[in-house]
């Protein structure tokens, strides 16, 4: 089975029915079943099985990263189809893993397996004793649809959300292997994910993976505890901007007694481990920060550090010195190749055999999908844009505590003069804002966040080459939109993005 989580979906938005059997079922015994005994999910066992499916298997940093401001053209290093597409923001024909296409895919494919458990969950004898799988399946369908709108979509503007062309938000089981769905607008699509967020959180419960009700066991961090949850509820208000929100679920996840602590401790622990340890430890279920891991069947990580497109000294130099509002040495351990590519150690390649024998296979990441570190940044971000900005500061200072080497807050502080001095902005929210982003941008490099802050913000990006050639990415430019896939387009019936 786990072979054919690699694969490449159908490409299209209509998610074959034999795509959900297969997961339910197994592939040895598939073809022998009866289509309604192939289907059935009548335990709770099923089900929570079926969830396990119900995240992308797909990774969608490597684009999201190369069409950023964190890379530059490192000549001589590797060159991928897909790496330069999405440096030129060109509407890609890749369809494989990494690509655009491979994640709409694979996110469609999640949705639906999460629409097969709430089927499964309506029509069982005792729909009540599976509140904990229908929390986690409303969720899991809320999270792949807000991804797919995030990247296909118009950012959410509250003025032009009503006719902002959307993505399907696809409700109900497939049962035809063809069906044609219309995109509707942003603002539909949002409304539905806060109506599946709003109606899925409160059901969430960490026992549904061990966990002892407050806290999440090491498997629950490869699903929608509450604690992640509440995280995607956080970075879900921030794009609507609706700041309350995000400080109520924000609070939620984190606990003052220990923030500091529960963070990455790139100061302490990670600066004495190897490369291999570091990149074990990034993406490890037993660190407190990760809330939500996810297996992608991706070869990102062997790639993040060794593609042209990627972070070079140049970018490196202006996320950790040039635009860094502490002023002072961030602690994170940089690493740096033969062709100019500099990086740091966060993820490593995972290689599954087709068999025991067999000398191929397919290659795994695991990323994270949400961390306390984002929460406290979220919160920081909502506090700037309330005018709370003395609580905005704080927020940015307990953050640099735990990534300046030899802290010490009378040196290392922000302060509006600070802002000021190093962005030239009056501005203090504009100021704040900007200090939060280039802590974000760094904390995230090469795990694709920085391509949302792009969009939020309308941020323009430069593009060069090693002969001098400049691409420019302006603030309303149609090319921040990925366009659809073709066969969405031409058999799905969808209407394509502007270019």
């Amino acid at each position: 089975m786990k072979s054919l989580k690699a694969m490449t979906k159908k490409n299209l938005i209509i998610l074959p029915v034999l795509c959900i059997m297969i997961i339910v079922t197994g592939c040895d015994d598939f073809l022998s079943e009866t289509p309604d005994n192939r289907a059935s999910l009548d335990t709770q066992e099923k089900i929570a099985e079926l969830l396990v499916t119900a995240y992308p298997e797909a990774n969608y940093i490597p684009f999201c990263e190369a069409m950023s401001d964190n890379v530059e053209d490192n000549f001589g290093a590797p060159q991928d189809v897909i790496n330069a597409d999405a440096y030129f923001w060109r509407d890609g024909a890749a369809t494989w893993q990494d690509s655009p296409e491979n994640y709409w895919n694979n996110a469609y494919t999640a949705i639906a397996a999460a629409n097969h458990a709430l089927r499964a969950i309506e029509e069982h004898n005792d729909p009540a004793s599976l509140d904990a799988q229908k929390g986690e399946a409303l969720v899991a369908r809320a999270y792949a649809h807000f991804m797919l709108v995030s990247l296909f979509s118009k950012m959410y503007d509250p003025l032009t959300a009503d006719h902002d062309a959307g993505i399907p938000y696809v409700t109900e089981p497939e049962t035809k292997s063809l069906k044609e769905y219309e995109r509707k607008t942003v603002q539909y699509v949002y409304d539905m994910i806060e109506q599946d967020l709003v109606t899925g959180i409160p059901l969430i419960n960490d026992q549904a993976y061990g966990g002892d009700g407050n806290n999440a066991s090491n498997l629950a961090r490869f699903h929608f505890n509450r604690a992640a949850a509440h995280a995607f509820a956080s970075r879900f208000y921030l794009f609507k901007k609706e700041y309350d929100k995000v400080v109520e679920h924000a609070d939620f996840v984190l606990n003052e007694s220990d923030l500091v602590s529960s963070l990455r401790p790139w100061t302490t622990t990670y600066r004495s481990y190897t490369t291999n340890e570091l990149s074990i430890a990034y993406t490890r279920s037993t660190e407190d920060t990760n809330l939500l891991l996810c297996e992608t069947a991706s070869s990102w990580g062997s790639t993040f550090n060794n593609l042209r497109y990627a972070t070079g000294a140049t970018r490196m130099n202006e996320m950790l010195l040039v635009n860094n509002p502490a002023a002072s040495y961030y602690a994170y351990s940089t690493y740096a190749t033969n062709t100019g590519i500099q990086f740091i150690f966060k993820f490593r390649q995972h290689f599954v055999k087709i068999g025991t024998n067999a000398t191929t296979g397919y290659p795994y990441t695991i990323i994270p999908l949400f961390t306390k570190e984002e929460v406290l940044l979220n919160r920081a971000e909502a506090y700037a844009m309330q005018i709370k900005f003395h609580d905005a500061l704080i927020e940015m200072n307990k953050f640099i505590s735990a990534r300046v080497l030899n802290y010490n807050p009378e040196v290392h502080n922000v302060t509006f003069n600070r802002l000021y001095n190093l962005y030239q902005e009056n501005d203090n929210k504009k100021a704040i804002v900007r200090g939060i982003l280039e802590l974000r941008r760094v904390e995230f490099v090469h795990e694709g966040l920085r391509w949302f802050d792009i969009l939020r913000h309308k941020i323009p990006v430069t593009h060069t080459t090693n002969n001098g050639q400049s691409f420019v990415l302006g603030a309303n430019d149609k090319r921040r939109v990925i366009q659809l896939p073709a066969e969405a387009i031409s058999m799905g019936g969808l209407e394509p993005n502007p270019r």
